[in-house]
């Protein structure tokens, strides 16, 4: 009965996107531009395991959100184009035109849902820190004085930076910013730091990657969600994707995308948050 609900809620919000898609592809051309000139350009920062990140062999951009956006394209009836970009300046190269979404692992703010039109949620996330375990931390309250790492752009900063109830906190410790996670991570190895901010999802991937149990959680400040970025009047564009999205989870081909990724199924699209 409950796996039966759950698949009417979803076949119920499929129709209302693919409702709402209608309208909007009326009202601006950004879904027809797609299949026009039959591209769809991703913006990503291409060293965010396992989102989005280059393949050590092949040099290839593999991932989650690759592999997700791929199929996307693919029932879009277009060619997925992955275009590695500057992560603090990706709202710039959206506006510009350089690129059609940023898709990869980018939380959902109140201030992105205010400059881009933000798909529906797919995935949760949390902000973290970690530390050595030698250090004897056993939150962010044991750290004042201290070097911490976070990457440009990212959630984690803001999260440090203009969150009030972390406002004692930033003002106590020294914030070094990174172009991204790995090599901050190897500084903390190396003691040039001494606490990286930094999304769950990728300190799990990078720390197994590095093989140092040394490297541990010892807080999570935020939780957030991940979403899809578009620009603000690309509507019709964004509703399509979320219209497969949807199909895509109803159909057992995100499961399976996720099982290939993370050993189980970790979407929430369509799901109440």
């Amino acid at each position: 009965m409950k796996k039966y609900l759950s698949l009417l809620l979803v076949a119920v919000m499929m129709i209302g996107v693919m409702a709402h898609h209608a309208m909007a592809e009326a009202a601006d051309g950004s879904l027809l531009a797609i299949q026009q000139k039959g591209t769809l350009i991703l913006g990503l920062d291409d060293t965010f395991p396992p989102m989005g990140f280059r393949d050590e062999n092949t040099n290839e951009i593999i991932g989650y959100d690759i592999d997700l956006a791929g199929e996307v394209a693919s029932r879009l009836g277009v060619q997925l184009i992955c275009q590695p970009i500057d992560w603090a300046a990706k709202e710039m190269e959206l506006s510009a035109g350089n690129i059609d979404c940023i898709w990869n692992g980018m939380s959902i703010t109140d201030e992105r849902l205010e400059s881009m039109a933000m798909s529906l949620p797919y995935m949760n996330n949390e902000i973290v820190m970690v530390a050595k375990d030698s250090a004897g931390f056993s939150s962010i309250a044991d750290m004042a004085g201290k070097n911490i790492a976070v990457q440009s752009g990212s959630f984690a900063e803001e999260v440090l930076e203009t969150y009030p109830q972390y406002a004692d906190f930033f003002a106590s410790v020294n914030v070094l910013a990174y172009d991204e996670y790995l090599t901050a991570l190897m500084d903390l190895q190396q003691g040039g730091v001494d606490g990286v901010l930094i999304d769950l999802v990728v300190a799990e991937y990078r720390i197994a990657g590095l093989g140092d149990s040394s490297l541990v959680v010892i807080d999570s400040l935020e939780n957030d969600l991940y979403g899809i970025g578009f620009r603000k009047g690309d509507v019709a564009l964004r509703d399509a994707v979320n219209a497969i999205l949807l199909e895509m989870q109803y159909d057992g081909t995100i499961d399976a995308i996720s099982t290939k990724w993370f050993g189980k199924n970790i979407s929430i699209i369509g799901s109440a948050q």
